[in-house]
C-alpha cells in the first residue's frame, strides 16, 4: 500500500509541477507592454551580486550577532 501511495503523490506532485511550467510565460511577458510600464536600466553583475547575495549575507550576520549579544541565557547559567 506505500508504493501505492507513493507513485500517486508523486503522480501529483510531477503533474502539478508540467501543469504550472506550462501556463506560466515569461518568455512572453517582454512582447506585450502595460500601459505606464517605464523599465529602467538593468542591473549590472557587481550591483546583482551586492543585492542578492552580499546584502541577505550582511542583514543575516547582523540580526545573529544581535541575537548573541542580547542573549540572557549565559549570564543566568553561570
Amino acid at each position: 500500500m506505500d508504493k501505492k501511495n507513493a507513485l500517486r503523490a508523486g503522480t501529483v506532485a510531477a503533474g502539478t509541477t508540467l501543469m504550472m511550467l506550462l501556463m506560466s510565460s515569461p518568455a512572453l511577458a517582454n512582447l506585450v507592454r502595460d500601459d505606464g510600464d517605464d523599465p529602467g536600466t538593468g542591473l549590472s553583475v557587481a550591483e546583482t551580486v551586492g543585492l542578492f547575495v552580499v546584502a541577505p549575507a550582511v542583514i543575516f550576520a547582523v540580526i545573529t550577532g544581535l541575537v548573541m549579544v542580547l542573549d540572557k541565557s549565559r549570564k543566568q547559567a553561570s
